[in-house]
């Protein structure tokens, strides 16, 4: 029940599963397996994969640690979306690939949990999309030493609280890869 006007179609929305993101994830390849059935199954139903990739010094376009995990492949005519803040939306085509897809519901899957997954699930929430984030399709790297909780906690805080999620004219929530169902409408 997205607030947006006329934008009944849902989305898979794919962040930052890059190689130099990834590379030493909590559960990185149990993540990454459930984020390709996710893609698979996304593409067998006719729904769209919006695959965001971030770029920095260490994520530079087109290098190495850049690149989507060799596990993935997003297809040709998959928009791909590149960013440089944590929140997808922020100063990228997203918005409008989305709009004109007449995407109002987006599932997210992807790294990491405490930045870019959190800051563009509020992104999205906040834009008027219901948002919904698969609770064993994401992941963050060990952050303790700076004083983080562990990784398990950061994963499984965001999940509890992302399930609590209300707003007027929106629904937010987390559903295990397996349930994911694309065919709800926005």
């Amino acid at each position: 029940m997205t607030t947006l006007a006329d934008r009944p179609h849902t989305a898979l929305l794919v962040v930052d599963v890059q190689n130099g993101v990834v590379a030493g994830a909590f559960r990185r390849d149990e993540v990454v397996a459930h984020v390709g059935a996710l893609v698979e199954r996304a593409r067998r139903e006719g729904v769209p994969v919006v695959w965001v990739q971030h770029c920095d010094a260490q994520l530079v376009p087109g290098g190495a640690d850049w690149r989507i995990v060799p596990e993935l492949t997003p297809g040709q005519d998959e928009p791909r979306v590149e960013k440089r803040y944590g929140d997808s939306f922020e100063d990228t085509t997203l918005e409008s690939v989305l709009a004109g897809l007449r995407v109002g519901r987006l599932v997210l899957a992807g790294a990491q949990t405490d930045v870019c997954v959190r800051s563009t699930l509020h992104g999205a929430f906040v834009r008027g999309y219901d948002t919904i984030l698969v609770s064993d399709a994401h992941t963050t790297e060990d952050m303790t030493a700076w004083g983080a909780p562990p990784p398990e906690q950061v994963v499984a805080h965001t999940n509890l609280y992302w399930s609590h999620q209300s707003a007027p004219g929106r629904t937010a929530g987390t559903v295990e890869t397996r349930d994911v169902d694309f065919t709800a409408t926005a």
